[in-house]
């Protein structure tokens, strides 16, 4: 396993690589005046976008401004903004609200979804298997941003404040997660039928097995590799994505500064949130093909 990891490790270095200079050559590379309103309705000085250029190195080739950026990024250096301000100052109070945002969320899609997975799989064309459908189609079909709203002002719900404690982040990640929660349920719930027609599970039962070990050993354990697939995806997409979650409770987080930043075209802010989530998305994604081994024995990794 080891040698598997850092195998992993050193594939993820072009990856990361290659898929920031994208993003890098898609933010600076395309034309269009990088200062436009920075003046407001007025066209900026020459001088001072001279000295704007000057100082962010843009009359440098874009790929020495792209290893200049990443030489910085492996010094722990995202640089500024145009109005001066440190990128790594946003970004540390952005971030730890985003990630107990997104892993409340995720928790609550693990705990709810496999569970009504379960009841679901075992109890299938039951009341509650038919129940659990009907909620789950209800809350895909519905965009998150009503289910939101409605449960803002129903629940009578204020603001998140700026400290962003956990108790308070609870409905927004009940909220935020409400989509793939679904998803998981009924993920659970077609593997689950599935994997009780195979025959360890029907050697499992014949040889006299508690029916709580061989749902619990033998028939959720190996239904369980697609939904830690979907929730170790899930990490990254709800960090970056939790922009209308967060506009609705005015969650001072990443998803906010991202959209900000776009509005106010602080590219060197929307670099360094797409380099952080993709570093998320890699280690996740590494974690998850570990605990494949873990879930199934019969996986090597070679």
């Amino acid at each position: 396993m080891g040698r598997y990891a850092l195998r992993r490790l050193l594939q993820a270095i072009p990856v990361f690589i290659g898929t920031t200079f994208l993003i890098w050559f898609l933010v600076w590379g395309l034309p269009g005046d990088p200062f436009a309103g920075r003046c407001g309705e007025r066209q900026c000085p020459a001088s001072y976008v001279q000295s704007m250029t000057d100082k962010f190195g843009l009359d440098d080739p874009l790929p020495v401004q792209y290893l200049n950026y990443l030489t910085n990024l492996m010094r722990g250096e995202f640089g500024q903004t145009f109005n001066g301000t440190d990128i790594g100052e946003l970004l540390a109070q952005a971030f730890p609200v985003s990630i107990k945002l997104a892993l409340v969320a995720v928790a609550a899609e693990a705990l709810i979804g496999i569970t009504a997975g379960v009841l679901t799989g075992l109890r299938r064309g039951s009341f509650i298997d038919n129940l659990v459908l009907v909620s789950t189609l209800v809350l895909i079909a519905t965009p998150i941003f009503v289910i939101g709203l409605v449960a803002r002002y129903s629940l009578g719900l204020a603001s998140v404040s700026p400290e962003a404690p956990l108790v308070e982040l609870i409905i927004p990640g009940l909220i935020l997660g409400s989509g793939s929660l679904a998803y998981i349920t009924r993920l659970t719930r077609v593997n689950l039928v599935e994997n009780r027609r195979a025959d360890y599970v029907r050697t499992a039962v014949a040889k006299g097995l508690a029916p709580g070990r061989v749902t619990g050993v033998h028939l959720l354990r190996n239904s369980m590799i697609p939904v830690v697939t979907w929730l170790g995806l899930d990490l990254g997409a709800l960090m970056g994505g939790a922009i209308v979650t967060e506009g609705i409770f005015n969650i001072r987080g990443i998803g906010g500064l991202l959209f900000d930043s776009i509005n106010r075209r602080q590219s060197g802010v929307v670099v360094s949130i797409v380099a952080i989530l993709v570093l998320v998305y890699l280690i996740v994604n590494l974690l998850v093909d570990l605990l494949y081994g873990v879930l199934d024995p019969r996986i090597r990794y070679e």
